[in-house]
């Protein structure tokens, strides 16, 4: 069997479930980290969450990396991670375009939570949230590195020297009871 032919790939996956997983564990600027002691229920939460994370993280390395002559890019590979999460717990996720061209058109912000997600992401915030209708949505950025950044924008084109991002957004249902901030 073979990996894929750019060892990076696999690495870059394990990197952007790593920081989801991050996140989905309470990592957040103005929100306690992971280190800080919780309760036993968040806990569990955030470890049956893991869980699902990084297992459907390894089925779809699996389904992707160890197959000849296949080759996916890492985004792609997490958007079947995200459905996967989706059908499970009812979270989801999905890429938006920021400050470069998206690669996809389902890449494109739709909603008006994520157009302005992505003008504050892009002028260099960590993070945009909102709970609205039973759901809390946090948007945050997702640095663009040198391969990422050559085909979002053009190969040998100039990107400037601002740092390019791409968003990731998480819904999560939220009970009306903790509905406020």
């Amino acid at each position: 069997m073979r990996v894929a032919s750019c060892p990076i790939v696999p690495t870059t996956i394990l990197i952007v479930t790593t920081l989801c997983a991050a996140w989905a564990a309470g990592e957040a600027p103005t929100e306690t980290t992971a280190s800080d002691p919780v309760t036993v229920q968040v806990a569990r939460d955030r470890a049956q969450l893991l869980h699902r994370v990084y297992a459907s993280t390894l089925d779809v390395m699996h389904d992707h990396y160890f197959q000849a002559n296949r080759a996916v890019l890492p985004a792609r590979a997490m958007e079947d991670v995200f459905s996967q999460i989706a059908d499970e717990v009812k979270i989801e996720a999905r890429w938006i375009s920021v400050n470069t061209p998206p690669m996809s058109v389902s890449h494109t912000p739709r909603t008006a939570f994520e157009k302005q997600a992505a003008e504050v992401l892009g002028s260099g915030k960590p993070f945009h949230e909102q709970i609205e209708q039973q759901v809390y949505s946090r948007a945050a950025p997702i640095p663009l590195s040198g391969g990422c950044i050559n085909c979002h924008m053009g190969f040998f084109k100039d990107a400037g020297s601002k740092p390019r991002v791409a968003g990731l957004v998480i819904r999560i249902p939220i009970h009306e009871s903790r509905a406020q901030p």
